[in-house]
């Protein structure tokens, strides 16, 4: 399953790993793709344990869609 994700507050690449890091502990080996200008996060995988991931990382993930 396929989440997509709009994170605004993620804004630089500090943000982005910080994100992807958080993510790869929770879905280890799922493909993740972030467009920092869109600020779009996709990650295959438990949506419900990605937003959580992300939520954790002190961001503020609203599902897309």
């Amino acid at each position: 399953m396929t989440a997509i994700f709009t994170v605004s507050d993620m804004t630089c690449g500090h943000c982005e790993k910080t994100v992807r890091g958080a993510l790869a502990e929770v879905l280890p080996g799922a493909a993740v793709t972030i467009d920092l200008t869109a600020h779009q996060v996709t990650v295959d995988g438990d949506a419900t344990a990605a937003e959580d991931a992300i939520r954790e990382a002190g961001y503020s993930p609203v599902r897309a869609g």
